[in-house]
């Protein structure tokens, strides 16, 4: 199965880090990327520029409308993404809380819905 780990961390703090930090940080993702597709696991992945280059899109009465900037304001910026493919979730957990960003930000794991596949049910439901 396909799932999509999505790296949200506040954005305005990694221009702030010291060169040192930041060498330490990318070494962790590159490390981690090496070792997803040396198991075969990576389908993808991509950092994203900042949320000010973002733009929605809505369509309302038929009426298209652009808004610059992101869908909503928070705390955590979605900043990149990782689509992997794992057997099942407890396998996507592991695999996405080994992405370094989850130290100081969150990862969102969410799994794909392949076309012509049944929904996933709510847990407990």
């Amino acid at each position: 199965m396909k799932y999509l780990c999505m790296i949200y961390s506040e954005e305005a703090v990694f221009p702030t880090l010291p060169k040192a930090e930041v060498d330490k940080v990318m070494a962790q993702y590159q490390a981690f990327g090496e070792s997803v597709k040396k198991s075969g696991q990576l389908l993808g992945a991509n950092r994203l520029h900042p949320t000010h280059t973002a733009t929605t899109i809505r369509i309302r009465d038929g009426k298209l409308s652009t808004t610059d900037g992101p869908f909503a304001e928070t705390k955590e910026q979605l900043g990149g993404y990782y689509l992997i493919e794992a057997k099942d979730l407890n396998e996507a957990i592991q695999v996405g809380s080994r992405i370094p960003g989850a130290e100081w930000g969150c990862i969102e794991v969410r799994p794909i819905w392949e076309r012509g596949a049944p929904p996933i049910p709510k847990a407990g439901g």
